[in-house]
């Protein structure tokens, strides 16, 4: 028997709940200590799966594990080539995006792109929440981008990866210059975040909107707020997500809701309080996606799992692998965004009764693609001829 598998075991048994994590993890060597990562999401920071070696944290007798720093956000700068990325997925709406940060300060436990850090050789666990990447060049490079000869325009989501409004926006504002340069050229624009400092560039998208050139979706996970903190601790707390809601829906921009990702239980019970909520405050449209737990995400997310609800364990993964054919993860497209199974398709139901009572079943309106006018700003390459 595995030392997880006996965990399993043990932990039905109450008296073992509160403390078998904890010692699990430090007899693998991978626990950080919960002083060091306050405030962060993941509890280990396992190596990347491209490295040649593991790295394990272990008490050699002098107790010199306590001088250790805390995990501090760290940024560097990411000068890349190009700043526009695209996507023939089958099952994704968008063909192009940009991401102007890589890793992402929220540090959602269940966040899809944390194995993405393992390229860059760092940890998808406390390395993706603390050491991040930013691409101050990004708004040159897409001025240059689209104007290139024969660039066709298309809806650029922005948010597909890592949020773009996380706190070092504030100070970066990277995404700010992003939007002056699409609204100078009137290119449309798609938004993704669970944060509510998107209405700090209400401003600009109300202007977008008005031209049919912006829409925004908020991602609301729960209405918890004990559980949003353990599970997103430095996103937005859930009432101030639906405040931007209702100030982004005030200011004229479409706002959609999702309701995601639904953590079969854990959250599912609150899928139609979340889309009564969002309605509520202004939201004109909804959706879901189902728990992903693709390559490192998964240890990740049941590490987490083991120390906040471990009581919940057996029963969460044992519905998960429900929807996933066994798996803790099927990347099959077009089922690996609402999974299959009896408990698939009833969450699907909810949602969908729910949707259609609450008006929010309406499709996106389309965003303008003919007011497109290519830039000719500084950073933008002249013709010869």
């Amino acid at each position: 028997m595995s030392e997880l598998d006996h965990f399993r075991q043990n932990s039905l048994n109450p008296a073992n709940k509160p403390d078998i994590a904890e010692a699990l993890a430090a007899r693998s060597g991978m626990r950080v200590d919960k002083n060091r990562r306050r405030g962060r999401g993941a509890g280990i920071n396992p190596s990347g799966r491209f490295e040649q070696h593991s790295r394990h944290v272990f008490d050699d007798g002098w107790e010199s594990l306590e001088d250790l720093p805390a995990f501090k956000t760290d940024v560097q700068v990411e000068k890349p080539r190009t700043i526009i990325t695209r996507n023939q997925s089958p099952d994704i709406s968008f063909d192009r995006s940009i991401n102007p940060y890589r890793g992402c300060e929220h540090g959602c436990i269940y966040c899809f792109a944390r194995p993405t850090h393992a390229f860059m050789g760092l940890s998808p666990g406390l390395d993706f929440e603390s050491r991040l990447f930013a691409k101050p060049d990004a708004p040159k490079l897409l001025e240059r981008e689209l104007a290139k000869p024969g660039y066709k325009p298309r809806v650029i989501a922005i948010g597909t990866n890592t949020d773009p409004y996380q706190p070092i926006e504030r100070k970066w504002r990277i995404v700010r210059q992003i939007l002056e340069v699409l609204n100078a050229c009137n290119h449309p624009v798609g938004i993704v975040t669970k944060s509510a400092n998107v209405l700090r560039d209400a401003d600009i998208l109300s202007q977008m909107a008005e031209k049919g050139l912006a829409k925004v979706a908020l991602s609301v996970t729960t209405l918890d707020g004990k559980l949003a903190r353990a599970m997103e601790p430095r996103a937005s707390t859930p009432v101030r997500r639906l405040e931007a809601i209702r100030g982004l829906s005030e200011a004229g921009i479409p706002v959609a809701v999702m309701a995601s990702p639904v953590i079969p239980g854990l959250n599912d019970h609150e899928i139609e309080r979340i889309l009564d909520s969002a309605k509520a405050a202004g939201a004109c449209t909804a959706s879901y996606i189902l728990l992903r737990l693709p390559l490192e995400v998964s240890p990740l997310f049941r590490d987490w799992l083991l120390r906040h609800y471990p009581d919940r364990y057996r029963h969460v993964m044992s519905l998960v692998r429900s929807m996933r054919g066994g798996k803790d993860y099927d990347a099959e497209f077009n089922k690996r965004m609402k999974g299959s199974g009896p408990y698939a398709w009833q969450l699907a139901r909810r949602f969908e009764i729910t949707a259609k009572r609450l008006g929010l079943d309406n499709r996106w309106r389309s965003l303008r693609t003919d007011l497109f006018t290519p830039p000719h700003g500084t950073g933008v390459q002249l013709n010869l001829l």
